[in-house]
């Protein structure tokens, strides 16, 4: 089943998710959608010092939006900086070091920018495919670690600060490769079966739609998306997919293209009037196809990410504690 799960999505992919896909659905794009200026709000972009973060980041400056670059590098998300302060001419570029593999430094970040700063939009596009089985210091497997604990801990603990600021959104990159993958909270660590970072990387997918899906009933205030952007060649799938670069090849997607939806989503005023919670692939089209999981499944994964007070010490929640399991 796996298998033909697998061919069909890859079939499905050569049509609509490679640069050929995007320039077909481009056609019914409607143009004025991003024809937007954002003086006065603040995005916060993950991952922004390459790729489609990058390509995010520096759409958003030239529109006059205040920009928080999240990034792990600091020799290249400073680079970065300052070419989209050169580029695009504002200013009002900010960066922070954070390792997103670490539960604890992500939730010490939180706490320090909500004193400093407002924040109007959440794009949560980080993240990483280890194709060999690797934990942090605190005993997570780095993949979950960093796609699916981190953008939970970040979401989290940025939800009260976003519901204060008008119009608030959380964009969140996955990716189709999740449709290959059923919601599995039996082995969120990947301890059971033999390792494929490929497929981890899925799941870890399939974990942010499943999330998305419950913030956004339990937050209606805020706008949740999340989004798979495509085949876009950047360096992360150059590094970690080499044989599925080497095959595409120049049938991907540029960074910019890749962005597209993200962008829409975080920008647009028709992207707030859709539904709260969707997941967006075939670029601004809302596809259900694969996305939602039934409710008793998907309440087990809030059940299953969070028994950490053991693994991840001292990590302050709700209650002192950050086994709020279904807290979400």
């Amino acid at each position: 089943m796996l298998l033909y799960r697998s061919a069909a999505w890859f079939a499905k992919g050569l049509r609509e998710y490679t640069k050929s896909g995007y320039e077909s659905a481009s056609k019914d794009f409607i143009p004025d959608d991003l024809e937007v200026q954002v003086p006065g709000r603040a995005f916060m972009v993950t991952g922004g010092n390459s790729g489609i973060g990058k390509a995010t980041a520096f759409e958003i400056a030239k529109r006059g939006g205040t920009v928080h670059l999240v990034c792990r590098d600091q020799n290249r998300a400073e680079g970065a900086r300052g070419e989209i302060i050169r580029e695009s001419g504002n200013q009002n570029i900010f960066l922070h070091i954070v390792d997103l593999s670490d539960p604890k430094t992500v939730w010490q970040f939180v706490e320090n920018f909500k004193q400093e700063h407002t924040l109007n939009v959440l794009i949560n596009n980080a993240g990483c495919m280890v194709n060999k089985r690797e934990l942090t210091e605190d005993g997570l497997e780095k993949n979950f670690a960093t796609n699916t604990l981190a953008v939970y801990v970040l979401t989290t603990a940025l939800i009260p600060v976003l519901e204060k600021e008008h119009d608030p959104r959380v964009i969140t990159v996955s990716s189709g490769g999740m449709l290959v993958q059923k919601l599995n909270t039996d082995d969120l660590q990947s301890e059971r079966t033999a390792f494929d970072g490929t497929m981890v990387y899925a799941q870890n997918k399939r974990q942010q739609v499943v999330l998305t899906e419950r913030w956004a009933r339990a937050h209606p205030t805020i706008h949740f998306s999340c989004m798979h952007p495509g085949w876009v060649d950047t360096p992360g799938v150059r590094s970690s997919m080499p044989g599925f670069h080497a095959r595409l090849g120049a049938r991907l997607r540029s960074e910019a293209q890749g962005a597209d939806t993200v962008l829409w989503l975080a920008l647009a005023p028709t992207a707030a009037v859709q539904p709260s919670g969707r997941f967006f692939q075939g670029d601004f089209l809302a596809g259900c196809e694969g996305a939602p999981d039934p409710p008793p499944r998907a309440a087990r994964v809030g059940e299953g990410l969070f028994p950490f007070p053991v693994i991840v010490p001292g990590l302050p929640w709700q209650g002192g504690s950050f086994a709020c399991r279904g807290a979400l």
